[in-house]
C-alpha cells in the first residue's frame, strides 16, 4: 500500500518520473504490507481437534470446510434418572442417562449453513439434516445483529448472556451422551460460507480489507484462515500457490499480469544482460490438504521431477480441494521453483519504468516468459531483476483420492410400533405386553417408551425399545389349517418394512428348537421355508400353526395384517398389573424421527399370558340312560414342551371348567372340577334342552378364563 500511495503522490508532484521515484521510496514499506512477521496460519491438525482453551484462534471460513470448532460455553452434564421393569419375581431396574448443553464456535466469518456433523469420527448429523443421536440443535450464522441464544440466556440470566455477534456458532441442547461413553464427544462440522469454490484472490482481497485486489487466481473448495494479520491468514495459501503482487494503476493486484508480455529489445539495454542460476530447486513437492472426495479427511498429492533425488518441499495447506486441483497445485509449485532458478538482471532507460514488479516480459534472445521481481532506480536508469516463469502449457493433472471407507449416512426416520400379547415361553407368570419397533428406514435405531395400562390416565417410563425388530405385513390371507400337523399346503406372502430386513429358511430340527416363530395377525406360527420373491417380499410355507395354543386365530386371517418375527433380542416385554386385564394398554414411542408427542399404539388387555389354553378333543354322547356325557382333554399354558409321556402340569391353582349347553329354547351352564360332565336325561328334559344344541367348554384359570372349545351336537 505504501508503494501505491507514494506512487500516487509522486505522480501528482512530477509526472511519470515522480511516480517512479515514489514507487522506489515505497518499496521498503511494502515489505511489511500485512504487518509484522505473522503467527503462522492454520495447519491441517488445527482443524481436526476440538478445543476449549482461551486464546484459541477461531478461523475465518471461506467456501466449504470441515472444522472442529472451539467450545465457548457449556453447562454441567445433566443426569436423568429413570426406572422400568419390575413385577412378580423380577426386580425393577433403575437407569441413568446423561446429556450435555454446550456451544461451539465455528467461524469468525459469517456462515450460510452447517451440513454434516461428526462426533468421535462417526456421523452425528447426516446430509439430510437428521441427527443420529437425540439433541436439540440451533445454528447462529454469525450475523452482526444475531440475537442471544435462548438456552444461554436462560442459564446466564437477563443481560448476562453474550450474543457472539460476528461469530458463527452452534448450540447443542440436551445432547444424549450414551453413545459417547457419557462424555461430550469430539465434534467436527461441515460448514458452508460461500456457495461453490472461492478464488485465492478473493480470499486475499477480503482478508486484507481491500488493500489487495483479486486478479486471476486459482480457486479452492474451502479455506480456514487464521493468524494475527492478513499476511498470516493467507501465508499458507501463497506458500502453496506463489502469486505475484503487482501495481495496476492505483491498485495492488494479486495474481499474474493478464496483459501481453513487454518485449525488452537488445537496443534498450544499457550494459550487458546478466543471467544467473540460483541454488537447486526441490525435486519433489508434497501438498497435504483436506480431500473433499473423502469427507474432508487429510490427503496428500505429490509432484516430482526426474533425476537424482533431491530436496522435498512439504506444504501443509488448510484448504479443501479435490485430488485433481491439489495435484495441479503441487506440480505448479514444483515447476515455479524450477523455473525461478533462472534469474536475469538488466539495466534499462527510464522509458521502460513501466516494468513494475509483477509485470511479464520477454527478453530478446532468451526463451520463455519472465516476471519482474524488483527494480532499483539509478541516475536516469533502472536496474531490473527478473525471474523465469514456468511453462503453463502442461495438460491438467489427474489424481485419485485413494480408497476410503465411508460411513453409511442412513436417515433414522419415524418409528413403526407394534404392541401385542401372546403366550410366549417364559412369560406366563402375569399379564405381559410385548413391544416390537423398527423403522421404514434401515437407519432406525431406537425410541423412548411410555406406557399406560389404564387407557392413558397414568403413565410409566418403560426405558427404550429393544433392537430393531423384523416387521411387515401380509399381502395374502393365510388359509385356516389344523395345529397338529405341519401345514404343507398353505403359504402366505409377507412384505417386510425396510430393505435391510431379511428372513431365512430353517430346518425341521431348528423349528423344533423354536426357530422362525412369528406372530401373524393373532396366530403364532413357525415357518420352515422363506422364499424371496421380490424386493422385501417373501413367501412363507412349511408352516407349524397355532403355536402355544393360538389355533383359535387360524381362521381369522386377512391380507394386510401385521407380521412380527419373534426374536428375544428384538422384543421388549413389559409386565402389567393383574388389575389391568380388561383395560386398554397404550404405548408411545418417541425416536429421532418422530413428532414430539411420539408414535402411539393401543390395544385391549386380554391377559393372554395368564389365560389357560382352550381344551381339545371335545366329545359328547347320549348314553342308554338318556344322559348327555361330555368329555375333553385339558391343556396347560405351562406344558407345551414334550413331557415324555407324563401328564402336563396344571399350571393353575385349581382345576375348574365352565360348560355351557346352548339350545334354541334354553341355555344351561355348569362348573365342574374334572374334564367331564354328565348331564342327566331328567335334567335335560326339565331344562328344555333338546338337540340340536352347542356345547362350549372353557377352563377357568387363576387369573383368566380360556377361550371356549365348541362342539355342535345333534
Amino acid at each position: 500500500m505504501a508503494t501505491l500511495l507514494l506512487t500516487a503522490v509522486g505522480t501528482a508532484l512530477g509526472g511519470p518520473i515522480g511516480a517512479a521515484v515514489g514507487a522506489v521510496l515505497g518499496q521498503a514499506a511494502d515489505q511489511t504490507l500485512f504487518g509484522p512477521k505473522a503467527r503462522p496460519g492454520p495447519r491441517l491438525g488445527n482443524l481436526t481437534v476440538q478445543t476449549s482453551s482461551y486464546g484459541t484462534d477461531i478461523p475465518r471460513v471461506f467456501g466449504s470446510m470441515r472444522v472442529a470448532g472451539t467450545v465457548i460455553w457449556a453447562t454441567d452434564i445433566v443426569e436423568t434418572r429413570s426406572s422400568s421393569g419390575g413385577g412378580k419375581g423380577r426386580p425393577r431396574s433403575v437407569g441413568y442417562a446423561y446429556s450435555a448443553n454446550f456451544a461451539v464456535a465455528l467461524s469468525a466469518r459469517k456462515l450460510r449453513a452447517v451440513h454434516r456433523i461428526w462426533a468421535d469420527g462417526k456421523l452425528l448429523r447426516g446430509a439430510a439434516g437428521d441427527f443420529k443421536t437425540a439433541t436439540i440443535f440451533r445454528f447462529h450464522d454469525g450475523d452482526e445483529d444475531q440475537p442471544v441464544d435462548p438456552l444461554i440466556a436462560s442459564a446466564e440470566g437477563p443481560g448476562l448472556a453474550p450474543s457472539y455477534r460476528g461469530l458463527a456458532y452452534a448450540v447443542f441442547e440436551g445432547l444424549q451422551l450414551a453413545d459417547f461413553g457419557n462424555r461430550i464427544p469430539s465434534l467436527s462440522f461441515e460448514v458452508e460460507a460461500d456457495p461453490g469454490g472461492v478464488s485465492i484472490g478473493r480470499i486475499a482481497e477480503e482478508l486484507s480489507g481491500g488493500i489487495l485486489v483479486a486478479g486471476e487466481t486459482p480457486s479452492v473448495d474451502g479455506y480456514a484462515a487464521s493468524g494475527d494479520s492478513a499476511r498470516g491468514a493467507i501465508s499458507a495459501l501463497l506458500e502453496a500457490v506463489p502469486l505475484p503482487l503487482r501495481a495496476q494503476g492505483d491498485r495492488l493486484v494479486l495474481g499474474p499480469d493478464g496483459a501481453d508480455a513487454t518485449l525488452v529489445p537488445l537496443a534498450a539495454r544499457i550494459g550487458r544482460l546478466e543471467l544467473m542460476r540460483r541454488a537447486a530447486a526441490p525435486t519433489c513437492v508434497t501438498l497435504s490438504y483436506y480431500d473433499v472426495e473423502r469427507e474432508y479427511q487429510a490427503g496428500t498429492q505429490r509432484a516430482s521431477r526426474p533425476g537424482a533425488p533431491g530436496r522435498t518441499l512439504a506444504i501443509p495447506l488448510a484448504a479443501a480441494l479435490a485430488p485433481g486441483p491439489a495435484k495441479e497445485m503441487a506440480e505448479a509449485r514444483l515447476a515455479a521453483d524450477a523455473a525461478a532458478r533462472a534469474s536475469a538482471g538488466v539495466r534499462l532507460g527510464w522509458r521502460h519504468l513501466g516494468l513494475v514488479p509483477g509485470a511479464r516480459a520477454r527478453l530478446e534472445g532468451e526463451a520463455g516468459l519472465w516476471t519482474v521481481q524488483r527494480w532499483r532506480l539509478g541516475p536516469a536508469i533502472a536496474d531490473i531483476e527478473l525471474a523465469r516463469l514456468p511453462d503453463v502449457s502442461a495438460p491438467p493433472a489427474t489424481a485419485t483420492p485413494g480408497r476410503t471407507v465411508r460411513q453409511p449416512d442412513l436417515v433414522h426416520g419415524p418409528t413403526s410400533l407394534h404392541i401385542f400379547e401372546a403366550p410366549l415361553p417364559g412369560y406366563r407368570d402375569g399379564p405381559w405386553l410385548f413391544v416390537a419397533a423398527a423403522g421404514a428406514s434401515s437407519g432406525w435405531r431406537e425410541a423412548t417408551l411410555l406406557r399406560s395400562s389404564d387407557g392413558g390416565v397414568s403413565w410409566d417410563e418403560s426405558g427404550r425399545t429393544a433392537e430393531p425388530a423384523v416387521l411387515g405385513q401380509s399381502l395374502t390371507a393365510l388359509p385356516a389349517a389344523p395345529a397338529a400337523l405341519i401345514d404343507l399346503r398353505s403359504s402366505v406372502v409377507v412384505e417386510l418394512l425396510n430393505d435391510a430386513m431379511e428372513i431365512e429358511s430353517r430346518t425341521d430340527a431348528a423349528l423344533g428348537g423354536g426357530a422362525n416363530l412369528a406372530l401373524l395377525g393373532s396366530e403364532l406360527v413357525q415357518f420352515g421355508a422363506a422364499e424371496r420373491i421380490g424386493e422385501r417380499r417373501y413367501r412363507l410355507s412349511r408352516l407349524l400353526r397355532g403355536r402355544s395354543g393360538s389355533e383359535w386365530a387360524a381362521a381369522d386371517h386377512v391380507a394386510g395384517e401385521a407380521f412380527v418375527l419373534i426374536e428375544p433380542a428384538t422384543i421388549l416385554p413389559l409386565q402389567l398389573p393383574l388389575g389391568a386385564i380388561g383395560a386398554t394398554a397404550v404405548v408411545t414411542a418417541a425416536g429421532l424421527g418422530d413428532p414430539v408427542e411420539g408414535v402411539r399404539a393401543e390395544r385391549p388387555i386380554t391377559g393372554e399370558a395368564v389365560m389357560p389354553v382352550m381344551p381339545v378333543h371335545l366329545a359328547a354322547v347320549i348314553d342308554a340312560a338318556g344322559d348327555l356325557v361330555v368329555t375333553w382333554v385339558r391343556r396347560s399354558r405351562s406344558g407345551f414342551e414334550w413331557s415324555n409321556g407324563s401328564d402336563v402340569p396344571l399350571g393353575e391353582e385349581q382345576e375348574r371348567y365352565r360348560v355351557s349347553i346352548v339350545a334354541a329354547a334354553a341355555t344351561r351352564r355348569f362348573e365342574v372340577a374334572e374334564p367331564q360332565l354328565v348331564y342327566t336325561g331328567a335334567e335335560r328334559v326339565a331344562d328344555g334342552i333338546v338337540p340340536p344344541f352347542a356345547i362350549a367348554v372353557a377352563q377357568v384359570g387363576t387369573h383368566a378364563t380360556s377361550r371356549p372349545a365348541i362342539l355342535p351336537f345333534g
